[in-house]
């Protein structure tokens, strides 16, 4: 995907794929100390993407409308949320 790693918006998200996932923190814990910008809450629902990580070498979880730093902007470890629904836009 050419949009890997950005601070996507819902409506940004939805140009690239026709569906918005749903996921719920489970782990909020160990933020990482180098981490600028927003961090998720544990037990709150948040519209995501996941998308494969060439640098990570797996699956991360993009929060849409999150403002975040580099090197991962918003992008969050898997085991960190649990997916809940996709809602297809068509």
């Amino acid at each position: 995907m050419a949009h890997e790693v950005a601070n996507l918006t819902l409506a940004e998200a939805t140009t690239h794929a026709p569906f918005v996932d749903y996921a719920r923190c489970i782990d909020a814990s160990s933020r990482p100390f180098n981490h600028v910008g927003d961090w998720p809450e544990e037990g709150q629902v948040y519209p995501v993407r996941v998308v494969e990580s060439h640098l990570e070498g797996m699956a991360l979880v993009h929060i849409l409308g999150f403002q975040a730093e580099a090197p991962y902007y918003n992008a969050y470890a898997p085991h960190r949320f649990e997916l809940l629904h996709t809602v297809w836009l068509n």
